[in-house]
């Protein structure tokens, strides 16, 4: 993890999407794995019916952008604890995306 001093933080939808894509790599799932352990990342549970009835909102809202499910509950889980810094390789729709506080996201991607 390098001198990443923060913590991090995402949800089961995001991890889900993150197995389906690298799936076909060799080991791929494997370093998924071994990253959200090495990095102590902890993952927030989307899965109630307000969380998906407010994602589902948010996915409507945004249509034209996209945002697919996983994006949607990082916009969520950006209130929820207040944290609007993201690491994401989605610059496009992050830097539409604003949350129900009307809160802009900070793209930290690639940053030193």
């Amino acid at each position: 993890m390098g001198q990443f001093l923060g913590r991090l933080v995402t949800t089961s939808a995001v991890i889900t999407e993150a197995f389906h894509l690298v799936r076909r790599y060799p080991c791929g799932p494997e370093r998924v794995l071994e990253f959200l352990e090495e990095s102590e990342t902890t993952i927030q549970e989307c899965g109630q019916s307000h969380d998906l009835r407010s994602a589902v909102a948010l996915m409507g809202q945004y249509k034209d952008t996209p945002m697919d499910f996983a994006d949607a509950t990082l916009v969520l889980l950006a209130d929820q604890i207040g944290q609007y810094d993201i690491c994401t390789l989605d610059r496009r729709g992050f830097s539409t995306f604003r949350t129900a506080k009307g809160k802009r996201f900070n793209l930290v991607i690639g940053e030193s």
